[in-house]
């Protein structure tokens, strides 16, 4: 069993909590893929509101 960095874990908790509001707990409880994907939304949420493309190498 591959164990998952910590610092990362921090990274993902803080980057959902702060966006969703979600407290520690709530983030905590998900599972791994879950707080992924949701990482990966709110990223493509922002890249959206910001009017950034997908792939910052698509632009040239």
């Amino acid at each position: 069993m591959t164990r998952y960095p910590v610092d990362q874990i921090y990274e993902e908790v803080g980057f959902i909590a702060y966006h969703f509001h979600w407290s520690h707990d709530e983030v905590m409880a998900m599972e791994h893929r879950d707080r992924r994907r949701w990482c990966k939304e709110i990223s493509r949420i922002n890249r959206k509101l910001n009017d950034e493309p997908e792939n910052v190498f698509d632009v040239f």
